[in-house]
């Protein structure tokens, strides 16, 4: 697929702060009219104004995806807005830092409605939309949490996994009925995002991304690419190669190291202030942006990322190169057997 330059029509839940934000001034930078999801109005204005400011437009949604209607009705706002969408980008998240031995059940029915029923209930809404139009494409916001699971966030993982399943068992269906909507998963390494300022956590510590972090607009890129090239799935970062490779050949192993250094990788030295208020039932209210307190820290760039965009011409330059070194040898060898 190439890429676009007509103005698309894009939903990103999620799109308040973090990833979904960075994703949405992205589409925005090549015109793109984008419907902005989630729950927090101030958050919501505030990328209203940003996909305005880089030149794209923006209906804001305020929509709660753990509401199978809410996101129904979502989707016809958009279009009664802007036509038909090409693009619908799943987002939107909860989580929950605690061992699974503190958690509650509606600590895991909350996470696993918003983190993962909304992904379903997104692409429910998506496909119904494109199917009848045989075009359109649905962008997972993945992780690398979705084939290896850490200790402290089991709810979260839970809902990556889940998603994952979901998504290889409905691209399936699309291949048999030779439907053209294109499903892809992006599977994201530890971003600098709000959410570790606002998610629930029943830890000593602050909780951290776990290193090395990127910033959001690393996964805006992927995202964006995602859409533009038809890649099923697509990888993010180094650190979630590791992981998704590493479990697959050493599953056992992980779990040992992870045991180990799992808790303390995602807290930081600061001790957690007990009455903050968390967003998992609802929203906190303010401005966050797209990125977290982590700055200092966190890449701006995936050198694993860029090489995975391009493999197709690194390969093809590495098999020209393969070709003019085996002429440049075939010359020699044949002037020396003349000599």
């Amino acid at each position: 697929m190439s890429e676009s330059t007509d103005s698309e029509v894009v939903v990103v839940t999620g799109a308040s702060a973090g990833v979904g934000r960075a994703t949405a001034r992205a589409f925005a930078e090549r015109g793109a009219k984008i419907g902005l999801l989630a729950r927090g109005e101030d958050g919501l204005e505030a990328a209203r104004e940003d996909v305005e400011a880089a030149g794209g437009e923006a209906v804001v949604v305020p929509t709660d995806v753990a509401d199978p209607d809410a996101v129904e009705a979502a989707a016809e706002t958009v279009e009664d807005a802007f036509g038909p969408i090409d693009v619908w980008v799943n987002n939107a998240m909860v989580s929950v830092f605690s061992r699974a031995a503190e958690m509650t059940a509606d600590d895991y029915r909350r996470v696993t409605e918003v983190t993962y029923l909304g992904y379903v209930y997104g692409t429910q809404a998506a496909l119904e939309r494109m199917r009848p139009r045989d075009e359109g494409t649905v962008v997972q916001v993945g992780s690398a949490l979705a084939y290896r699971g850490i200790p402290l966030q089991s709810a979260y993982c839970g809902a990556k996994h889940a998603i994952q399943g979901f998504t290889e068992s409905v691209r399936t269906e699309l291949i048999h009925d030779g439907c053209d909507v294109q499903l892809s998963m992006v599977q994201m390494p530890a971003m600098n995002t709000p959410q570790f300022e606002w998610t629930k956590r029943r830890l000593p510590r602050k909780p951290q991304p776990v290193p090395p972090i990127y910033q959001p607009e690393v996964a805006a890129r992927a995202i964006r690419w995602t859409v533009d090239h038809g890649r099923d799935e697509l990888w993010v970062g180094r650190s979630t190669v590791t992981a998704i490779l590493g479990n697959r050949l050493i599953p056992r192993r992980l779990d040992d190291y992870l045991a180990r250094g799992g808790y303390d990788s995602q807290q930081t030295d600061e001790p957690v202030d007990p009455d903050r208020d968390h967003n998992l039932y609802e929203p906190v209210t303010g401005d966050f942006g797209a990125h977290g307190p982590f700055d200092d820290r966190a890449r701006e760039r995936s050198y694993q990322l860029w090489t995975s965009m391009h493999r197709r011409a690194l390969a093809a330059l590495a098999g020209f190169a393969a070709a003019v070194g085996g002429v440049i040898l075939g010359r020699r060898l044949a002037s020396n057997d003349a000599n």
